[in-house]
Parts: C-alpha cells; structure tokens; sequence
C-alpha cells in the first residue's frame, strides 16, 4: 500500500510538471542553458567550403554609395566571382524593386549567364482587421525571367528573440516555397530542386539521399560554429576592385590597389554567400553566442552555419520524447521515495551530486553527440522533491512529537517534551555535569510594589515585564530554567550545547536592560509606578539534567555556581551599577574581549568562604 501511494503522488507530481515544462517560460530557461552550451563547447572547426562577402560598413566607407547600390555593380560581383571560380552564388539580398532599367537590365545579362546563382525573396505577413494577409515577396520579373531559382530568407526566432532554428520552407496555402539554404544544398548535391527528391516528412526533410531532422513542422535546429566572423568574409568592396574599377577610397589616395585579384583565389570552389552585415540594416540577430561577446550575428552567417551543419551531417537532434518522458516519471517514483525516507542532512548531498552529475551529462550528450535534452527539469525535480520530503518529514515529526506530548506530557515537566522528542533517553532519571552560564533576574522591592497596588495591576505589568524578558532570552538562546515568584531563571549552554554561553548571557542581560528602560518611559507616560530589576551572571560547573521526581520530570542546573549566580544578583542591591548588572569573575574572563565592565570588588558566596571577584557590566564592544 506504502509504495501504491508514492506512486501515486510521484504521478500527480510528474503531470503538474510536465504542464509547467511546456510553458514558454519555461522553455526560455532551456534554451539558455543550450546557449551556455554552446559558449562551453567553443568554436568548432569550419569545413572552410563557405565563405561569405559582407556589405558592411567597410564598403560603405570604401565605395562612398548609399543603400541600395547600382544593381551593375552586383553584377560585376557576379562576374569576378565566376572568373575566379565560385562553386555556388547566394544572394542574400532582395531584388524585389526596379531601381532604373539598364541597371536592372545588367544585373540580369549577369544573372542569365551563369546556372550556379540563387536570388533570394521571402514570405510578408501583413495584419490587416482581424486576419493576416501573406504574399511571397520574389525578384523583380526581368532577374526572374532569366531562369534562376530564388528562395526565402525568413529568420525566426524562438519567444526570447534568439535564432536557433532554420526555416527550411515557407508555405502560403498550398504553395511551397524552399529557403535559399535547401536550393543551396540542392544545387550541391545536384538535385533538382523541383523533383520528388525533396519530400517534407513529419520528423524529416529529404533531399535526395539526405535527411534533416527538423525542430518543428518547417525548421531545422542550427549547429552554430561559433560567434559572427566565424566564417571566412571578405569585403563586397574588394571584390568588385578590380582593375577595370576604382574606388573611391582609391580615387581620394590616387593609387589603384585592385583588391580583387589579391583574394581572388579564396573564392575557388567555393559556396559564396552575399548580404548585409550593418546593425542598421536589421539584418543581425541574436544566436547562443550572442552572451559570450555580445555581438548580433548577421543573416548571411546564420545561413551558412545551417549549410555547414547539413554538409558536415552534424545536425542536432533533441532526445527522443517518449523514452525521457518515461525516464522522468521513474525518477520522480525513485527521488519521491528517497526524499521521504532518508535524513534531509544525508540527502542533500545526494541530490546536490544527482544535480552536477545529471548537468554534466546533458551537456556530454550536446558537446560529443549533439544530443539536446531537457537540462533543468531534472534539478528544478530534485530540488521540489527535496522539500516536498522536507515537508513530509516534518509532518510525521510532528506527528510522532504529538504522541509523545499525549503520552508522556501528564508524568513529565513541559520543558522536557522537547529534549525528550529528539532524545527519549532522557526520561531517565539523572543528570551530568556540564559548564553553563546562569542568569538570575530579580525585580527590585518587589514586595512592596505588590502591597502598594491593587493584584491586577500587579499581574498585568508583571505580565508585560515578563514577557519581554523572556523573548529576549530565549532570542538569545538562553533556556528558561523556572520562575521563582518574580525571579528568572535562565541557563545559557544547557539543554543544548551553546558555544561562548557567556557571551550569549551577558548580552542577553544588557538587552533586558534596554528594554527595561523602553518600558520604565512607557510605564511613566501612562501613569504607571514602573519596576527595576537587578540581574546577576556567574559561569562555572553544575549538574543538569532531569532532576525531579518520578511523577514529575524537570530539566534543571543545580551546585554551588547556581548559589553563586543567585549571590551575585543580589549583590545588584548592594552595589550601584550603571545597569544593575553583575557578573562573576568566571564570566568575565570568558567574555573580556567582547564586552566593557568594571571591576567592583571581591564578595563572598553566601553559606560560603568562598571570595569571588565580581565586575560591573556596561556595554558590548
């Protein structure tokens, strides 16, 4: 039966949450420790088949033209890339307006003679009432006439607006049309890009022999290689420099540079990617990387790192959901039951351990297998599960404490029950001997404010007095030992061991004191005859332990330093103190470094022969 109702609770805790994981707040969470996986991992090595020519603000600069340029010059783009053997010419760049028609006109003669470029367009959501309007944004008719393909270039992002996945197509109602990344991996693996060969599965999208795991229904997650200029880039400027070109930058020095034929051979066989790279252009997103250098990675880059990860086959992949979703309930079975029957100071260490260890797994899946699950479900688990047993334990202490309170609270004293519940040995008659600090508090003519005033104006401001002090001393971690008429007994290191007892006592007192005086002026401003009190501290050995009788169980401290803790409080009648407080020369070498007091001279133990020194107490240091 015990193990049908862990199972059950570890069922009602798995649904609640699996209904908070799927929250988008959630996911955000997910998806930055990804990002910190990235940053952990590093750079990768880049295949170096990609490069990319960026219109950046170098080309601003060196060319002295404003956006957009005259179309011949991507034209002449066009031809020195070919001349100097690209494999592949990716425009990211729209051509979806006229600029004048012999620009056009060029780009197009350009475009018409090469079967190796693709243009790029991209699908518009425009809100209008209460619908949403969509319309496929292609290149103008004359660059599209010439046969080229073109494909999209939308860029989504996750809720937190961060780019990790890819769209690999864009749909509006039955038309399909592919991104530029897929029509780039066509053409590479010589595929035609219109044919059976891509087919768009639920889990997959083909391409030819080639399979993409997808993310969601139309996305690809992205292996970044690394943060932005991780690719090789050059400048759009110095490849169009050639020598029948000069720039401005060229004209203003005099001097002809021809750039072109300086990088001209980096561009061999290669797949050469085209777009803007200035933050103006609001074309730079933010990837994993973004939080290790702060950069906004341009969309040109965030192609090419898709086309690297399909050609090098290192997709990421998420772990598979029925296999984790059965893995995660038997951990919730298995840590509910843990955390329930085991001491929480022998668990957390346990968990804590369970919590590096499963990190630390997650992040080997990623770094060597590119394997992405869920990183945080399992600690924020651990850690609920950890105060849920918390919880539990505590409930069935309190349910043990009320048996032992109805049991036993009829035969023993009331201070007792609570030493008793953590230790039942202490039933047994006896007691030990044990180095504490005894505080005795003692109001001041006491006798005579009894027979002035009426009972109960005696217990009320007797109730008043008491309470406070009494807060004070257990603040402190002093045990109220007993009442003796208006008189307080409190042992400071007993039942439970207090490290410098001493101390904990004399502060303990200077607080009464203070707070005595508080309730003097609040007495005097309501018309009250206010009470003093003189306290007395002595430190030294006595026997505690229960101490009463067999019907009656008492926790108590008694012995000579007891007496002489009482001595010394009555010696507060003898001797006039800043505070009416004394303390015992025991006490006072314990305390020396931390307290301000004065000696006042040498007493006698009453019933005794015995001198002790004794010393007035000021302050605190």
């Amino acid at each position: 039966m015990k193990i049908i109702k862990y199972i059950v609770i570890s069922l009602i805790f798995f649904v609640i949450f699996r209904i908070f994981f799927v929250t988008n707040f959630w996911h955000n969470l997910e998806h930055k420790v990804n990002d910190i996986f990235f940053i952990l991992r590093g750079e990768q090595e880049i295949s170096n088949d990609i490069v990319i020519v960026e219109i950046g603000d170098d080309t601003f600069s060196t060319l002295n033209e404003r956006w957009p340029f005259p179309r011949e010059y991507h034209a002449r783009l066009i031809e020195n890339l070919e001349k100097a053997g690209a494999r592949q010419i990716i425009f990211d760049v729209e051509f979806t307006e006229r600029s004048n028609i012999n620009s056009d006109s060029k780009l197009a003669a350009a475009i018409a003679k090469y079967d190796n470029i693709i243009l790029s367009g991209k699908l518009i959501k425009t809100q209008y009432n209460n619908s949403v309007r969509e319309q496929l944004l292609s290149p103008i008719s004359l660059l599209t006439q010439t046969g080229t393909t073109w494909g999209t270039v939308n860029i989504s992002t996750d809720h937190d607006g961060f780019v990790r996945r890819y769209e690999l197509f864009q749909k509006r109602a039955k038309e399909i049309k592919l991104s530029i990344g897929v029509l780039t991996l066509a053409k590479h693996y010589q595929i035609d890009p219109y044919s059976d060969e891509i087919q768009n599965y639920s889990k997959l999208f083909k391409i030819g022999g080639h399979f993409i795991p997808k993310a969601t229904s139309r996305s690809a997650l992205i292996n970044y290689y690394g943060p932005p200029k991780s690719f090789s880039t050059y400048d759009y400027a110095d490849v169009i420099d050639d020598s029948s070109y000069t720039t401005n930058f060229e004209k203003e020095l005099e001097i002809e540079l021809d750039e072109y034929y300086q990088i001209a051979d980096k561009f061999k066989n290669k797949i050469v990617f085209i777009g803007l790279t200035s933050v103006e252009f609001h074309d730079t997103h933010h990837t994993p990387f973004f939080s290790e250098e702060n950069q906004l990675m341009p969309g040109v880059e965030i192609h090419a790192n898709f086309i690297e990860t399909v050609l090098r086959q290192e997709f990421l992949k998420e772990f598979p959901i029925i296999p984790y979703l059965l893995f995660i309930f038997v951990a919730t079975v298995l840590l509910f039951i843990f955390n329930s029957l085991v001491k929480p100071t022998i668990s957390v260490f346990i968990n804590f351990i369970l919590i590096i260890s499963y990190i630390y797994f997650s992040y080997y899946l990623f770094s060597h297998n590119r394997i992405m699950i869920p990183t945080l479900e399992i600690p924020i688990l651990i850690i609920i599960i950890y105060f849920t047993g918390l919880v539990i334990q505590y409930m069935q202490t309190v349910k043990e404490r009320k048996f032992i309170k109805q049991a036993f609270g009829q035969y023993i004293a009331p201070e007792l029950v609570e030493e008793l519940i953590k230790d039942p040995k202490m039933l047994e008659y006896g007691g030990v001997q044990k180095e504490i600090t005894v505080l005795f508090a003692d109001i001041v003519s006491f006798t005579p404010y009894t027979e002035s005033h009426t009972p109960k104006q005696t217990v009320d401001i007797l109730r008043e007095y008491l309470t406070e002090m009494v807060k004070i001393i257990t603040d402190n971690k002093g045990t109220i030992d007993k009442f003796v008429g208006d008189e307080i007994v409190a042992i400071f290191g007993a039942p439970v061991n207090l490290e410098n007892h001493a101390f904990h006592a004399c502060k303990a007192a200077l607080e009464m004191r203070q707070r005595l005086n508080e309730l003097q002026e609040k007495w005097n401003a309501e018309n009250k005859d206010p009470l003093d009190m003189g306290i007395g501290i002595n430190t030294g050995m006595v026997t505690v332990g229960n101490l009463g009788s067999e019907q009656i169980f008492d926790y108590t401290a008694i012995g000579d330093n007891m007496n002489a803790g009482a001595r010394v409080e009555s010696l507060t009648r003898e001797y006039e103190t800043k505070n009416n407080i004394i303390i015992s020369d025991s006490t006072y070498k314990q305390v020396k470094d931390k307290v301000v007091a004065n000696f006042i001279d040498d007493a006698t133990v009453k019933g005794k022969t015995i001198i002790i020194k004794i010393h007035e107490l000021i302050s605190m240091i």
